[in-house]
């Protein structure tokens, strides 16, 4: 990891400590609280992606225990940061670290030293695989659904047997058990500590999408992380331009004037997808595995809209840019 983020330019002085707004669950009383930055400014309601101003913004989608498309895409965009010069800068990753991929376990330690020795402010959303992940903690007979969609997987990653349905919920439990106490401390603790939304200028960054005609601070934690076609069908527009992932049908982002979807299904298409938000400017960077005889991850595309704020249909209005 110390290699990954040497790649990155050091921030001009204080750059690490703008803060943006943060937000968290309230718990049972429903509603989100800030729990750091400040409160979201006044949105320009319709607007296509508005100037994120004073600071650079990259956002990931979502992981899925792919450990090495992770690292190379953070190669890719310290590279990126360096050619553009020192700025205040953000990275938000938009949830669902573990289930499915490979390497759940690696990503989640990668994203504990990427908290810890960062040069620069790092957000790590709360993704529906991880809410299910937790939840299975709290109530292992529950944990069906998860293990179902991803969690055998993860757990194996772990060093833990999963468990056999017919071998009863006590098998369950016993699992449970096992992985707690071989998670790090450090792990669980970066789990239970996500945040569930981030806001930069014109723009949410969450995982799953937003409730429509639901102000920002009253949506709930189950709609942040789960929602889906209420979301996706919603012409908009919302309070602010949602960005998300949780939704894949293809490996390019899916842009619209009220949303943009950067989860491009890495673990299905060996496509892991960021976008970079810097004033007008938005830029795709993605890296690929190599897979089905695509080229390998260090050749990495980056697309920006043909027009600025053209975001008038799926996937319309990109153009590549370079090709590394």
């Amino acid at each position: 990891m110390a290699e990954v983020l040497a790649r990155w330019p050091a921030a001009p002085p204080g750059a690490r400590f703008s803060p943006i707004a943060r937000f968290s669950s309230a718990g049972a009383g429903g509603g989100l609280v800030q729990v750091s930055g400040r409160a979201p400014g006044r949105s320009r309601l319709g607007a296509a992606g508005g100037p994120v101003e004073g600071r650079r913004v990259y956002a990931i989608g979502d992981v899925h225990g792919c450990y090495d498309l992770l690292i190379a895409l953070l190669q890719r965009l310290g590279d990126d940061a360096a050619a553009a010069g020192p700025r205040a800068t953000t990275l938000i990753l938009l949830g669902d670290y573990v289930d499915r991929g490979p390497d759940s376990a690696r990503v989640v330690e990668a994203l504990c030293l990427l908290k810890s020795q960062a040069p620069f402010e790092v957000c790590l959303l709360k993704g529906n695989h991880e809410d299910a992940l937790l939840r299975f903690l709290d109530a292992p007979s529950d944990g069906g659904p998860w293990l179902a969609f991803g969690g055998a997987a993860t757990l194996a990653l772990y060093g833990v047997d999963p468990p056999d349905p017919e071998d009863g919920l006590a098998a369950y439990a016993t699992a449970r058990d096992e992985l707690l106490r071989r998670m790090p401390a450090a792990h669980l603790r970066l789990l239970q500590t996500l945040d569930l939304m981030a806001v930069v200028g014109d723009f949410a960054f969450v995982h799953a999408g937003v409730a429509p005609g639901e102000p920002l601070r009253g949506q709930s934690e189950r709609d942040l992380l789960w929602i889906r076609r209420e979301f996706l069908e919603a012409r908009g527009p919302f309070e602010k331009v949602i960005v998300h992932g949780h939704t894949w049908d293809g490996d390019r982002p899916a842009v619209t004037p009220a949303r943009i979807g950067l989860d491009t299904g890495a673990y299905e298409t060996g496509v892991l997808s960021a976008m970079r938000f810097e004033d007008e400017e938005r830029v795709w960077l993605a890296v690929r595995d190599g897979r089905g005889g695509r080229p390998p991850l260090d050749e990495v595309r980056s697309w920006v809209p043909a027009k600025p704020l053209d975001f008038t249909a799926a996937g319309a209005g990109f153009r590549v840019l370079s090709l590394a």
